[in-house]
């Protein structure tokens, strides 16, 4: 049985290497998301109603909020100020 688990891990590393191995940069979104933010004249700013609407639930249940990554919105260009 170790024979054997050792085997499927084995071959499930080198399929797993094979598809990573085979990704093409045109494939990739990042280039494109990339070339997205040059041309839009938008920003994104952190989504300050819906940290509130979550940190008021969560006071009311007792629990402490940390943000890792808060929730950003997009604002469009016009509506600066």
């Amino acid at each position: 049985m170790n024979a054997s688990l050792r085997v499927a891990v084995l071959s499930l590393a080198v399929v797993a290497l094979g598809a990573c191995a085979s990704m093409d940069e045109r494939t990739s979104a990042a280039p494109a998301a990339q070339a997205e933010m040059r041309v839009s004249s938008d920003r994104l700013d952190v989504d300050h109603e819906y940290v509130a609407r979550v940190e008021t639930i969560a006071r009311r249940r007792g629990i402490g909020v940390t943000w890792v990554h808060p929730p950003y919105k997009k604002v469009r260009a016009e509506n600066r100020e």
